[in-house]
Protein backbone atom coordinates (compact mmCIF):
# COMPACT_ATOMS: atom_id res chain seq x y z
CA UNK A 1 0.00 0.00 0.00
CA UNK A 2 1.64 3.62 -0.82
CA UNK A 3 2.42 6.11 1.83
CA UNK A 4 -0.70 8.22 0.41
CA UNK A 5 -3.34 5.56 1.36
CA UNK A 6 -1.93 4.72 4.40
CA UNK A 7 -2.24 8.04 5.80
CA UNK A 8 -5.71 8.53 4.78
CA UNK A 9 -6.31 6.11 7.38
CA UNK A 10 -5.10 8.29 9.82
CA UNK A 11 -7.77 11.69 11.13
CA UNK A 12 -6.75 14.67 12.92
CA UNK A 13 -10.08 16.57 14.38
CA UNK A 14 -9.79 18.87 17.30
CA UNK A 15 -13.50 16.94 18.62
CA UNK A 16 -11.50 13.57 18.83
CA UNK A 17 -9.10 12.52 21.65
CA UNK A 18 -7.51 16.40 22.20
CA UNK A 19 -7.01 16.62 19.13
CA UNK A 20 -4.50 14.06 18.48
CA UNK A 21 -4.31 11.89 15.27
CA UNK A 22 -6.65 8.97 15.26
CA UNK A 23 -7.19 5.98 13.06
CA UNK A 24 -10.36 6.58 11.13
CA UNK A 25 -13.73 5.04 13.00
CA UNK A 26 -11.75 4.64 16.02
CA UNK A 27 -10.74 6.25 19.13
CA UNK A 28 -7.37 4.67 18.97
CA UNK A 29 -4.54 7.23 18.97
CA UNK A 30 -1.22 7.13 16.76
CA UNK A 31 0.42 6.97 20.71
CA UNK A 32 -1.26 4.38 21.98
CA UNK A 33 -0.71 2.59 18.83
CA UNK A 34 2.85 3.03 19.12
CA UNK A 35 3.14 2.64 22.93
CA UNK A 36 1.96 -0.84 22.62
CA UNK A 37 4.87 -1.56 20.11
CA UNK A 38 7.19 0.03 21.97
CA UNK A 39 6.44 -1.86 25.01
CA UNK A 40 6.73 -5.83 23.47
CA UNK A 41 2.87 -5.96 21.87
CA UNK A 42 3.00 -7.68 18.46
CA UNK A 43 0.35 -6.09 15.63
CA UNK A 44 -0.84 -9.99 16.13
CA UNK A 45 -1.92 -9.11 19.45
CA UNK A 46 -3.16 -5.53 18.33
CA UNK A 47 -5.03 -6.93 16.15
CA UNK A 48 -6.93 -9.70 17.84
CA UNK A 49 -7.43 -7.21 20.90
CA UNK A 50 -9.36 -4.53 18.88
CA UNK A 51 -11.76 -6.22 16.60
CA UNK A 52 -11.59 -4.17 12.76
CA UNK A 53 -8.77 -2.59 13.05
CA UNK A 54 -6.43 -3.92 10.21
CA UNK A 55 -2.59 -4.34 9.83
CA UNK A 56 -2.86 -1.26 7.62
CA UNK A 57 -3.91 0.51 10.17
CA UNK A 58 -0.97 -0.48 12.28
CA UNK A 59 1.17 0.49 9.77
CA UNK A 60 -0.20 3.86 9.08
CA UNK A 61 0.73 4.61 12.81
CA UNK A 62 4.23 3.49 12.04
CA UNK A 63 4.54 5.68 8.57
CA UNK A 64 5.13 9.35 10.28
CA UNK A 65 8.21 7.73 11.97
CA UNK A 66 9.54 6.82 8.65
CA UNK A 67 9.48 9.90 7.13
CA UNK A 68 11.27 11.75 10.33
CA UNK A 69 14.64 12.78 8.47
CA UNK A 70 17.44 12.51 11.05
CA UNK A 71 20.46 14.15 10.12
CA UNK A 72 23.50 11.60 9.55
Amino acid sequence: MKDQQLLKRITLNLKVMVGKPVINGTRLTVEYILNLLAHGATVDEILDEYDGLTQEDVQACLLPICLIRIPT
